[in-house]
């Protein structure tokens, strides 16, 4: 069997991603960062999956002013720089591209989008970790007609959440598909499959969601693998 080769950002829980997506076994992992140094790998993943972590730095989305406004501290400019160029690669070669969580936060900003620096702050509810570590739970509602209803065969769903930053303005070429009660974007994904035949971003962690054959986490999986398979 000839392996499919799925790059995925380096990150503080890389192997949380790495079991996930080798559950299928066709499925060989290319860990990608500015520390492995091997953005010239990128151009020969069948897919990317952008992975959570750091907040990206407001620089990049013409905000500067919200590191000490919103006091953030949880930055890592080589690895902004690092999945930037990355994603000049992959949407150049339109290679099929998960986002979650940072994942969509960069490829969003990647696009020309901006984001909610501190969504408690901006009157949200809390999305971040529970207090004891576990992360919490809520609804989303999706987007009739989407690929996003598509794949989980749904219109509303549960899903976990840990993250305090979130989509603000769309990314070019983007188009929202779900989203939290309170109003804040869960997810988006390309707005024309003509234009980029695979893009879903997702602010949810369906790597570790506690129900992993729930569509929203073993079918965003599927399809991205599907789209992989198919990308030449």
């Amino acid at each position: 069997m000839s392996k499919l080769t799925i790059g995925v950002a380096a990150g503080r829980k890389y192997d949380n991603y790495r079991k996930w997506l080798t559950q299928s076994p066709d499925v060989q992992i290319l860990k990608l960062g500015y520390e492995e140094n091997n953005l010239s790998d990128v151009a020969s993943c069948k897919g990317i999956l952008l992975t959570g972590g750091e907040d990206v730095h407001p620089k990049h989305y013409g905000r500067p002013r919200y590191v000490e406004q919103f006091r953030l501290d949880d930055l890592d400019e080589a690895r902004d720089e690092f999945e930037l160029k990355m994603l000049a690669i992959a949407h150049k070669k339109r290679i099929p591209l998960l986002g979650i969580c940072r994942g969509l936060q960069i490829a969003n900003v990647f696009l020309g989008g901006t984001l909610v620096p501190d969504i408690v702050a901006f009157g949200r509810s809390d999305h971040t970790k529970q207090q004891d570590g576990n992360d919490r739970q809520h609804e989303i509602w999706l987007r009739e007609g989407t690929r996003l209803s598509e794949i989980t065969g749904a219109i509303r769903g549960e899903v976990n959440s840990a993250h305090h930053q979130a989509i603000d303005m769309l990314g070019e070429g983007l188009s929202m598909n779900c989203v939290s009660p309170d109003g804040v974007i869960e997810g988006a994904e390309v707005k024309d499959p003509d234009d980029y035949p695979f893009l879903m971003l997702v602010q949810w962690h369906p790597e570790r969601m506690a129900a992993l054959q729930s569509p929203f986490s073993s079918g965003i999986r599927e399809s991205f693998l599907a789209a992989a398979r198919k990308h030449r």
